[in-house]
């Protein structure tokens, strides 16, 4: 009898949180579903990138590159390689930021809208197709970019954005409007539409500690369920 009781306590209380979390467990399955219908390879774009062939450097090639005087930065990496036509030596600093010098050691200007677009339209299906190309500071990049540097937005005809580095001369990320989709769903999926990175927060926690613990009681519901039945005269 008392087993009984505490049988019919434990079917209130996952009716109760039945409730409770049925919504964000509709909402995970349904984000969840439409997070892997695509390859994630596509979501990212990979499939638009053009295969880039690259150039060996020339054999009397002489670099001479050397930091301002009054730069203190400290350096992380320095890479040279020719990238179309011209020897270029990207210097990466610690904090993220480059420059680009030509073989001479002259530093390069900041990528130029036309660049961007001939970057573009070389490096991506379908870049010939350009809506328009906007230029952010670091400071003010879009949403679908989220990350701290300067960079021309090329907007394609389908949709798709590209992002490419204003210091770097490359394209930095390809956001298409799949990709989009997916960052949103994925917000829903880890309850953060704000930044979309913060994958353990209290909310989450709370309404994933308590889907387990409904799980837990359905199971045992089911168990004794099935036990009851089997009990039943013919």
């Amino acid at each position: 009898m008392a087993q009984q009781r505490m049988m019919q306590r434990y079917a209130k209380w996952h009716i109760w949180l039945g409730w409770l979390v049925g919504f964000p467990i509709l909402m995970w399955t349904v984000t969840g579903l439409v997070m892997v219908i695509k390859p994630i390879e596509e979501v990212r774009g990979n499939h638009l990138r053009l295969p880039v062939q690259e150039e060996a450097l020339p054999k009397d090639t002489n670099i001479s590159v050397s930091l301002p005087s009054e730069s203190t930065a400290p350096v992380r990496s320095v890479a040279t390689q020719v990238e179309r036509g011209e020897t270029v030596t990207r210097i990466t600093y610690m904090d993220g930021t480059s420059e680009r010098f030509r073989a001479n050691g002259k530093k390069m200007s900041p990528l130029s809208e036309i660049e961007a677009r001939m970057i573009v339209e070389s490096g991506i299906v379908g870049g010939d197709k350009v809506v328009s190309a906007t230029r952010f500071d670091a400071e003010n990049v879009p949403f679908d970019f989220r990350r701290p540097m300067p960079v021309w937005q090329v907007a394609l005809a389908d949709g798709t954005h590209v992002y490419v580095g204003t210091e770097t001369g490359r394209i930095e990320a390809v956001r298409t409007e799949w990709w989009r989709t997916f960052d949103f769903v994925w917000g829903l999926h880890i309850m953060d539409l704000q930044t979309r990175e913060d994958t353990s927060h209290p909310i989450l926690i709370l309404f994933a500690g308590l889907g387990v613990l409904g799980s837990l009681l359905g199971c045992i519901l089911m168990f004794r369920r099935r036990k009851a039945k089997v009990k039943v005269p013919a």
